[in-house]
């Protein structure tokens, strides 16, 4: 079952497969469900009328985006290469306790076929190709959507405190272009690839698994969830660096995630 979000002139309306859903429908109403009475209320409510293909990022305004990093073994290579702080990254990925921060809000993450930005003051800035988690206000992991953790690495490379300036600002935040639903157990083989085009040339392309993820994926989501609630469902980023060395502007840059056959 896959969930995407459309523009209706100055409304916005879900869809499920394709077909539209009420106009009442809303994700944060649906995150408040059981995991497992999620499947039979969408196909209650979906109607037989054919969405458009104005995509919007499958999010509400006031929903949040948290990530986790330090999630494999290369992003901590490629952050201990990049900081002149040694050892605090090879330390939070040995540790007991995961690397938590907030990245963005549903009104300033953008969508398929939006544009990503980086920041005016930084020289050095990648695009993370990510796992991103939908979370249910019952901590339960309900489906994954593709994001895009833009990130500005000499800011962060300078300093590590100053990962808030290096993650978070306009345009940084990209998910979409829809929801699949999907247990848990359902992602821990998938293949992620990004490729990077200038002027419709290949610039760059890299590949990563989700089964290279050091922390079973609920471990993570209950630090999440611990000491927060997320009454209204959260996305939860799952970060992967390092398959890219630089983003600069007038770059298009493609992600998509994959079933590993077994």
């Amino acid at each position: 079952m896959y969930l995407t979000k459309h523009q209706y002139d100055q409304n916005q309306r879900w869809a499920l497969d394709g077909n539209l859903l009420p106009w009442e429908f809303s994700l944060k109403l649906l995150l408040q469900l059981p995991k497992d009475s999620i499947v039979n209320f969408l196909k209650s409510l979906q109607t037989k009328e054919t969405a458009n293909d104005s995509f919007l990022a499958p999010i509400e305004s006031d929903q949040e985006v948290w990530a986790a990093g330090v999630t494999y073994a290369l992003s901590r290579d490629a952050r201990e290469a990049e900081t002149e702080i040694k050892d605090v990254y090879t330390k939070v990925y040995n540790a007991k306790r995961p690397e938590l921060f907030f990245k963005s809000i549903g009104w300033r993450t953008v969508g398929n076929n939006d544009n990503i930005r980086i920041r005016k003051d930084t020289t050095w800035n990648v695009p993370e190709s990510e796992l991103t988690l939908i979370i249910n206000n019952k901590s339960e992991i309900i489906g994954y959507c593709v994001g895009n953790d833009v990130s500005s690495r000499d800011i962060e490379g300078e300093n590590p405190l100053y990962l808030p300036q290096a993650k978070m600002y306009n345009g940084s935040c990209s998910i979409g272009p829809g929801i699949l639903i999907a247990d848990a157990k359902e992602l821990n083989n998938l293949k992620i690839d990004i490729i990077i085009l200038r002027n419709e040339e290949k610039a760059f392309e890299g590949n990563t698994n989700t089964s290279q993820i050091k922390r079973p994926l609920t471990e993570l989501v209950n630090y999440l969830t611990r000491e927060m609630s997320f009454p209204h469902g959260v996305f939860f980023h799952l970060c992967r660096d390092k398959l890219v060395n630089h983003l600069k502007v007038f770059f298009h840059v493609m992600l998509c995630i994959r079933i590993v056959a077994s």
